[in-house]
Order: structure tokens, then C-alpha cells, then sequence
């Protein structure tokens, strides 16, 4: 009987593998133990840039107002900027910076709005870290019934003005920074009498 030539390869390298020595055979209740390691990195999660506030609403009072100019006061809640990157995931030559722009203040029973222009703030530095000065405030923004206490400030919170700020995002990463401001609404002593609501928009940028 002829085997088919298929399989008498098979049997040739089965009789080719018993041709080597065997691995030795463990008596019956002999045992062996293996250690099994993995090291398993932990898993890199990329840091954040991040602005919180601490409010969503605030409401300005009447206080200092004169024959001329009626003043509204408040305080915008406190706006906090974290970030928990590291030197590496910061671009080089970064920066960040707050603006505030206020939209025009709308009557609910259909007064003529008073414009943004009206509000002012002067931003404080409530909490700077350990950023050694490299984390600041803005300039005071006044209104356009005020002179200017520097250079052209007097144009109200219409356009993206700032808040807080700092030249180099790396030298201050890994580290939270507060600010708050001093919020004022000035207008003419005629203003008609009602409530007004605005939304005052703050943006971080880097």
C-alpha cells in the first residue's frame, strides 16, 4: 500500500523532532513556580488652560451718584485662570490674557438702552500665585462721561478690554491665578428709571 506522499512528510518531521532530547519530566506531585512582572506607565493626561468664575450674576446699586451723574456699583465675581500643563505642552513665546466686553444695557419695560460705554471697572489682583509679579491685572477702564485717567481708557467695557493677563504662559504653569474688579455704571442724571439687564462677556485667550 502506497502512503500518500503528503503524509510521509509528516511523519518525516515528527521522526526528525523525537531525534533531539526530551525536556526532563517532573515527578508526580513535584511543582514549579514562575514569576510574571509587567510594568504599566501611567496614563499621560494632557494639562489644561482654564478660566472659572465664581458667579454668574451681579447686580450694581446706586452709591456715589451727584447732581450730574448717577454712579451704580458692584463687584464682578471673582474669575479664576488654571493651568495644569506642562513647560512641554506650552507653545513657546505663549501668552494669556482675560477681556471683557459688556454689551449695551437693555430696559425690560422699554427704556432707551444705556450703551456699554457706561461701564467702567478697575481690575484687583485678588490672588497671584507664585507667579512673582508675572501675572497682572489691567488697566482701569472708565467711562465716556469720565476723563481719561490714562491715555484714551475713557471708552467703557465696549471692546474687549483687560482683565488679567501675563507675557509668559510657561514661566507661571501649574499654578491657579484670582482677579476681581470693581464694576461702575455712570450715567446722566435724567436716565429713565427702570431695571436694565447687560451681559458682560469674558474671554480667555492664548
Amino acid at each position: 500500500m502506497n502512503i500518500p506522499k503528503k503524509r510521509l512528510i509528516a511523519v518525516a518531521a515528527l521522526a526528525g523532532v523525537t531525534a533531539f532530547p526530551t525536556a526532563a519530566v517532573a515527578d508526580p506531585g513535584d511543582s514549579a513556580d514562575v514569576d510574571v512582572t509587567v510594568d504599566i506607565a501611567p496614563i499621560k493626561v494632557p494639562g489644561v488652560l482654564a478660566m472659572t468664575v465664581a458667579g454668574g450674576a451681579v447686580a450694581l446699586h446706586e452709591n456715589g451718584s451727584t447732581l450730574t451723574v448717577r454712579q451704580f456699583t458692584g463687584t464682578l465675581p471673582t474669575v479664576t485662570v488654571t493651568d495644569t500643563r506642562t513647560a512641554d505642552e506650552i507653545p513657546a513665546g505663549s501668552s494669556w490674557a482675560v477681556l471683557g466686553s459688556s454689551s449695551d444695557f437693555t430696559g425690560t419695560s422699554g427704556q432707551a438702552p444705556i450703551t456699554a460705554d457706561h461701564l467702567g471697572w478697575k481690575p484687583r489682583l485678588v490672588d497671584g500665585g507664585n507667579s512673582e509679579g508675572q501675572v497682572s491685572e489691567g488697566e482701569e477702564v472708565v467711562t465716556s462721561l469720565d476723563e481719561p485717567t490714562q491715555p484714551g481708557n475713557n471708552v467703557g467695557l465696549t471692546d474687549q478690554e483687560l482683565l488679567v493677563s501675563t507675557y509668559d504662559s510657561a514661566s507661571v504653569t501649574g499654578d491657579a491665578y484670582s482677579v476681581d474688579a470693581d464694576l461702575f455704571l455712570r450715567t446722566p442724571a435724567d436716565v429713565a428709571a427702570g431695571s436694565y439687564k447687560s451681559k458682560l462677556t469674558l474671554s480667555l485667550f492664548e
